[in-house]
């Protein structure tokens, strides 16, 4: 039920979430990156505060350390569009983020495998699945549905058949402002359940506290990220 939807502020987020939280706040300096750090400091992660003490301009060169170790904070599914590259969405810089990116953000096995991996191999504490307006997968399957218009190829439909289950629902429900950003919403929460569920890794991981993996819009028209969690999951 989308009305179930809640859409949270920083302070509510378990420090985990703060960390990516203000990092999407802020514009690349001052007192965003003073929160990260005392956020950071408070969990003892020197992995975070790596990221945010290089400042802005290093985090974004070639660095011939990031060559050999990865130590990524937190790991983003998100999806292909040209738009939405999580590492600028985020203002972070390379090694910092376990990044998976396929079109409309869909769970699929090669992602869950992806993720399990950066829980396994790097310990990352927070996975974030993250949909944005204006998602032309969203648009794709919203359009084979309502207009039986299926998408130009087979491989993008395989695509688009995993999102029109989960949005079908949505676009038949009367009086929603915006009906393809509560489909985006819908299909985010749906991956997100399928990582939580579809992974005993994964799921023991969330019961043990040891791992968030949590639902985020990024809004392409201001530029603002917003974290989201289903009441009843």
């Amino acid at each position: 039920q989308i009305d179930a939807l809640v859409v949270r502020e920083a302070d509510e987020f378990d420090p985990r979430v703060a960390l990516l939280v203000v990092f999407a706040a802020g514009d690349g300096a001052g007192e965003p990156f003073l929160a990260v750090k005392t956020v950071a400091r408070a969990k003892n992660d020197v992995r975070a505060l790596t990221a945010v003490e290089r400042g802005p301009e290093a985090r974004t060169r070639w660095d011939p350390a990031s060559a050999t170790e990865a130590r990524p904070f937190a790991a983003v599914l998100g999806c292909s569009d040209a738009r939405a590259p999580a590492e600028f969405v985020f203002d972070v810089g390379l090694g910092d983020l376990f990044v998976i990116r396929v079109a409309g953000n869909i769970v699929a096995p090669s992602q869950v495998g992806s993720i399990e991996f950066a829980v396994d191999a790097f310990q990352v504490p927070l996975v974030v699945v993250m949909g944005h307006t204006r998602c032309g997968a969203i648009s794709a399957a919203a359009r084979h549905l309502q207009r039986g218009e299926p998408p130009a190829t087979d491989s993008v439909l395989r695509i688009t058949a995993r999102i029109r289950p989960i949005i079908d629902p949505v676009l038949s429900t009367p009086g929603l402002t915006d009906p393809l950003r509560a489909a985006m919403r819908a299909n985010v929460l749906a991956s997100v359940a399928q990582l939580r569920h579809g992974s005993r890794l994964i799921e023991e991981l969330v019961q043990k506290d040891r791992l968030c993996v949590i639902g985020a819009e990024y809004e392409l028209e201001t530029g603002r990220v917003r974290f989201f969690e289903h009441d009843a999951d």
